[in-house]
């Protein structure tokens, strides 16, 4: 197992129980209490948890939102196409990211790398090691106590299904901004009309986002693919990268190449 991947256990552990011990936490994940033990140093050093005596406690309420955001964000897949996202991120970009189960993993992903993370990271000029800018509340909630992590929030009006920002004040934050990579989580996408949400609002500003982005990357489980949704976000044409899992069958990728989309298969 990754260090990511058991940083990721750890959180969800502490975040479920309020607490974890070292030696419950290295049977569970099959590893040595001494690399829980050195794990647990250092997610406290990054403030996302309190250590104690035999183990750790939950760190405030850094926990609340992202906790209440459960739908899906297990599956391996996500986990799988999160890690792939992050790696087309340099140090040092602007990242505009949507909210979903999908790109909370993204998030996560981008939170536990080692040159976003570690003592010496930052990007070009001192500044951070990465500026997120988000309109899903439970993804701020999560990178916020980062601090080589800048996030800049939309504003907006919540939907309490997503943690989404939308309408008229989050538009007006990302028409003053430039990005340099956008990515989407979606709800459909297919080779003719292109990538979809369920909400007219939440397609908007995936729509502005893109627009504003030097590229852009749709990260979306197989499960999505070939199937439309109720807003259309935007066409093949503004989208650099797919990013999925490997149930996309070998004639959807031929055709998203045909259109000019990457797809990277995790």
């Amino acid at each position: 197992m990754s260090r990511e991947a058991r940083w990721n256990a750890l959180l969800e552990l502490v975040g479920e129980n309020g607490r974890v011990e070292v030696e419950d936490a290295a049977a569970a994940l099959d590893v040595s209490a001494a690399t829980i033990r050195r794990d647990l140093d250092q997610l406290a050093e990054q403030q996302l948890l309190t250590r104690t005596r035999g183990g750790a406690v939950a760190h405030g309420v850094g926990y609340e939102l992202a906790l209440r955001y459960k739908t899906g964000r297990h599956a391996p897949e996500k986990q799988a196409i999160g890690r792939a996202v992050s790696g087309l991120v340099a140090v040092g970009e602007v990242v505009g990211l949507t909210g979903g189960t999908t790109l909370t993993e993204v998030a996560r992903s981008l939170a536990v790398r080692s040159d976003v993370v570690g003592d010496t990271a930052a990007g070009p000029g001192g500044q951070p090691a990465l500026t997120v800018v988000t309109n899903a509340l439970n993804i701020a909630n999560e990178l916020v106590i980062r601090p080589q992590i800048k996030i800049v929030v939309t504003g907006g009006v919540a939907r309490p299904q997503s943690y989404e920002l939308t309408g008229p004040l989050a538009s007006g934050v990302l028409g003053e901004i430039t990005l340099d990579v956008a990515v989407l989580g979606v709800n459909a996408i297919d080779t003719e009309g292109g990538a979809y949400v369920h909400h007219e609002g939440e397609a908007s500003i995936n729509r502005l986002l893109a627009q504003q982005a030097q590229r852009v990357v749709v990260a979306a489980d197989s499960s999505k693919i070939g199937k439309r949704a109720f807003a259309r976000v935007c066409d093949l044409g503004q989208i650099d990268f797919l990013v999925t899992d490997k149930g996309i069958t070998a004639e959807a990728t031929a055709r998203f190449a045909e259109a000019g989309v990457t797809v990277v298969a995790v």
